[in-house]
């Protein structure tokens, strides 16, 4: 069964730091005190697991980047987190020579070779410190775990697994041989820490079956080969420890880009997927300015940290952003409600008249029950204030956006775009005219998403546009890839491409009950209530075919990999519907197909009465900006 992804993930990096011994409730509450030395790939990794906080509390004095100028702690264990490369091991060994730390504890972030342990074992000897090397392990740690149901492969050195990479048309055997390698490592890491054996489902013909093959190979041969199984709690054979409880094995799905490239150039409604498109939210991590500079002073940078501790990013980050707005307006006032009962309850103590100290013991005494309710809110309101301004921020940062690229006109007319079902109410020329509409990489999305899900469009209007688009400022080049795209693509000529986003749409309600007053942080007029149609996306539906096991002719196309079993290449007839999948894609993800998961999985569990659990994961995350330079470079090449 799946677990709790993330808190899985971060109690693994939890026993790393606890020196690799298992926590249990009755460990030694006083941490031993340690030194965390890691790399950019392992504080990828780290950073949105496990806060600053949570780090003292596991005994963490230090934390340094392993490349940076050190300085010799004596006594204190050092804990490495790092990627087992040629420049990593060669500046460990360099720590070894220089004797900077008395004990290491060597965590690689994925197996190191033979080869390379027996290298440090070598420089280990020569600096004379091999009985200073307490513990070496393999982690299998090789991604990075965003939220419970969400991960990626990379952060740093991204480019080398990205859209573009893999798409190029000059690139070499050794170069794809060498990208699937990296895939299939860092996912069969995945199953690894999850401790189970998926059965995998691939289509046909692109480097999503390359993916799929190479991890069923993998995955079978340490299974039948391995003397100590990494997966001994899953049943490692097959037969009956293997198939004993084949219900609880998840689906994993893995997906080409291929299958929907019109949701990621989508201009967006929801909270997240707006941070993510507008603000380069990465690693649960947005930079915004709190200010606009004045008298030539340099504007202040905030960090922001998005994730579960946030309870309010929690129940609202797939909100649509008018209701999130109307959320921190509620937030707010609520907040200066429990301010006013303080300051009302400091006033009837009499604490504001400094010279009347009989009366005011008199009151304390018999405010006792109220002080101490005062005292015990006192530290959630503060942490309340805090979120608030950090959200009342972000979502000013955002709706500045909106406004000024009219965003929620491109989101309402792509809607419409692709769900074919309502007609524009201008042309589309018109709109790809406008000087005062969006910025020429929103035209230039919005362009693109209409080719995609246009059936035929003349050459002389295509011109047209083109010539409409490059007066716009446009950069054109990724047009020229989407057109070489579409004409091979399978999905995207013929009927098979009519109702690929049916029943998408919006609906505008009645205008913001409080957001349009000027007494409220957000001034909304002139911004849609647009409320998103419930529907499903072409990923979604690909999972919700392959998770309920659906007759349907498409769906012959997917290959089924069972790794526990020997011969098998076909589904089991009496197969029942999977209640979890892990759903993947190579040449990255985006937030808006993983909210729509999220819905589905929710909107499954509501309707079937049984729970439902669905993860999604990609090489990377795009936003649409990073999306199109890639798709720009492809463009390049033709």
């Amino acid at each position: 069964m799946l677990r709790n992804s993330k808190l899985y993930f971060s109690g693994a990096i939890k026993q790393m730091l606890n020196l690799n011994q298992p926590l249990t409730k009755f460990s030694n509450s006083e941490p031993v005190w340690k030194i965390l030395v890691y790399d950019r790939v392992g504080q990828d990794i780290i950073s949105p697991l496990i806060s600053i906080k949570e780090l003292r509390e596991q005994g963490v004095t230090l934390f340094v980047q392993l490349h940076s100028d050190r300085y010799p702690i004596p006594e204190v264990p050092a804990v490495y987190f790092c990627a087992p490369t040629e420049e990593n091991l060669g500046r460990i060994s360099q720590d070894f020579q220089r004797g900077i730390y008395d004990i290491y504890h060597l965590n690689f972030i994925s197996p190191i070779s033979r080869q390379k342990l027996e290298d440090l074992a070598s420089s280990a000897i020569a600096a004379n410190c091999v009985a200073n090397i307490h513990k070496v392990f393999d982690q299998y740690i090789n991604f990075i775990s965003l939220e419970d149901d969400l991960f990626v492969l990379k952060q740093q050195n991204s480019d080398e697994i990205s859209y573009y990479n893999i798409n190029k048309g000059d690139i070499k055997d050794t170069e794809m041989e060498e990208i699937m390698n990296t895939i299939v490592d860092c996912l069969f890491s995945v199953f690894v820490t999850l401790g189970t054996v998926p059965i995998i489902r691939c289509p046909k013909g692109n480097a999503a079956e390359m993916v799929g093959k190479q991890l069923e190979k993998k995955l079978r041969e340490h299974l039948f080969h391995a003397r100590n199984s990494l997966f001994a709690g899953d049943g490692g054979l097959a037969g009956a420890a293997g198939t004993q409880f084949a219900f609880q094995r998840p689906l994993l799905l893995v997906l080409d880009r291929h299958v929907d490239m019109a949701t990621p150039l989508h201009h967006t409604w929801t909270y997240q997927a707006l941070a993510h498109d507008l603000l380069d939210l990465a690693l649960n991590r947005v930079v915004i300015e709190e200010s606009q500079p004045t008298g030539g002073a340099r504007a202040k940078n905030r960090a922001c940290e998005l994730d579960s501790r946030d309870k309010f990013w929690s129940q609202h980050k797939g909100s649509p952003f008018p209701t999130v707005a109307e959320a921190i307006q509620e937030e707010l006032e609520q907040y200066k409600s429990s301010e006013e009962e303080v300051k009302k309850l400091r006033s009837s103590m009499g604490l504001e008249d400094k010279e009347n100290d009989v009366a005011m013991a008199m009151v304390v005494s018999d405010n006792t029950a109220r002080i101490t309710t005062a005292v015990n809110s006192l530290p959630q309101l503060i942490e309340q204030k805090r979120l608030l301004d950090m959200h009342t921020s972000i979502a000013t940062c955002i709706l500045n956006h909106i406004k000024s690229r009219k965003l929620d006109t491109f989101f309402e007319l792509e809607e419409k775009i692709m769900s074919k079902a309502q007609s524009l109410e201008k042309p589309l020329m018109e709109i790809l005219s406008d000087p005062n509409a969006g910025t020429p990489d929103d035209k230039l999305r919005l362009f693109i998403i209409f080719y995609i899900c246009s059936t035929q469009i003349s050459d002389s209007d295509l011109r047209k546009y083109e010539e409409a688009l490059a007066q716009s400022g446009c950069d054109l080049t990724p047009i020229a890839y989407i057109k070489r795209w579409k004409s091979f693509s399978k999905i995207a000529s013929g009927s098979s491409n009519l109702n690929q986003y049916e029943g998408a749409g919006t609906k505008t309600v009645s205008m913001f009950s409080k957001l349009v007053s000027q007494g409220s942080n957000f001034v909304m007029e002139g911004v849609k209530n647009l409320v998103i149609k419930r529907h499903n996306l072409p990923v979604t539906k690909v999972v919700d075919n392959l998770m309920e096991l659906k007759n349907c002719p498409e769906m012959e196309e997917y290959h089924y990999l069972d790794p526990k079993q020997l011969k098998l290449t076909e589904m089991p007839r009496n197969r029942s519907p999977f209640q979890e999948a892990i759903v993947f894609v190579v040449g990255g993800g985006n937030y808006i197909e993983y909210q729509n998961l999220v819905d589905y999985a929710k909107s499954k569990t509501a309707s079937a009465g049984t729970s439902r659990k669905i993860v999604y994961g990609a090489t990377t995350l795009n936003n649409a900006k990073q999306f199109l330079k890639q798709l720009s470079l492809l463009g390049q090449e033709i």
